[in-house]
């Protein structure tokens, strides 16, 4: 099967007036809250929402937790699309819930749980800025974590509304040269900014082969094609909604 030619200038207006339509039905005059964390995804929905609704409608939050060394580049992105910004460190905090938490446990917690618990505390931090400022908070996630299970559940999961939930790492990085970010950031090495390691390092293939499967349902490898099939099997239970008993 052929990919589909990707035609970016016209799914770039698509994405912004889908934002502002979002916006007149569930937030007229609210305003857009973004966790700019510096890669592409933050980076291209923080530009759709300034073209969507406009600068002043749209602020960005920096989450470090306690330092962050690719700090610079949220904030460069911040000033360079000139919207509010607030930075929340949450470093205390997780420091100190992780104690709490191992105290109670008797033994240190899983490395899941140490890497989990920095974007569930950064998504608490999201919403706190969000409702004392008319706010929405934007998920960053794209169709390609989505489709692996690449994110945290209630983490970087969460949000109110998903610009990028429809489209591959590859297309999100069209979209943001079509709109003119800053070209380091969009082709920035995808990170989760957690444990050390690239994306495409923990997930054990490249987005490309991934974002081909997706959009053709071809891939080559064998063993990659299994080890992207099961990860979508046993994540599909992030992307629906809690299930709940019908008496």
């Amino acid at each position: 099967m052929m990919m589909k030619e990707f035609d970016t200038k016209k799914v770039a207006a698509a994405a912004v007036q889908w934002i502002r339509d979002w916006f007149a039905e569930n937030g007229d005059g609210c305003n857009a809250v973004i966790g700019i964390s510096g890669g592409k995804d933050s980076s291209v929905v923080a530009g759709l929402c300034v073209l969507a609704l406009g600068k002043e409608r749209v602020i960005g939050v920096t989450m470090p937790n306690g330092v962050q060394p690719d700090i610079a580049d949220s904030i460069r992105l911040i000033d360079w699309l000139g919207i509010r910004r607030y930075d929340v460190n949450i470093g205390s905090a997780y420091e100190a819930l992780m104690g709490e938490v191992e105290a109670k446990l008797g033994h240190p917690a899983s490395e899941q749980t140490r890497i989990n618990m920095a974007p569930r505390l950064r998504m608490t931090a999201l919403y706190a800025i969000s409702q004392s400022n008319n706010g929405r908070v934007a998920n960053t996630c794209n169709l390609s974590e989505d489709w692996v299970g690449y994110s945290t559940r209630y983490g970087d999961a969460a949000g109110d509304f998903s610009p990028l939930g429809g489209l591959t790492v590859a297309e999100v990085v069209a979209i943001g040269k079509e709109i003119g970010l800053p070209v380091d950031l969009v082709e920035k090495t995808p990170s989760d900014g957690l444990c050390g390691k690239t994306d495409e390092d923990n997930l054990g293939f490249t987005y490309a082969v991934l974002d081909r499967y997706i959009r053709t349902g071809v891939c080559e490898d064998e063993a990659t094609r299994a080890l992207i099939d099961r990860k979508h099997r046993l994540n599909l239970f992030k992307l629906k909604p809690i299930p709940h008993f019908e008496p």
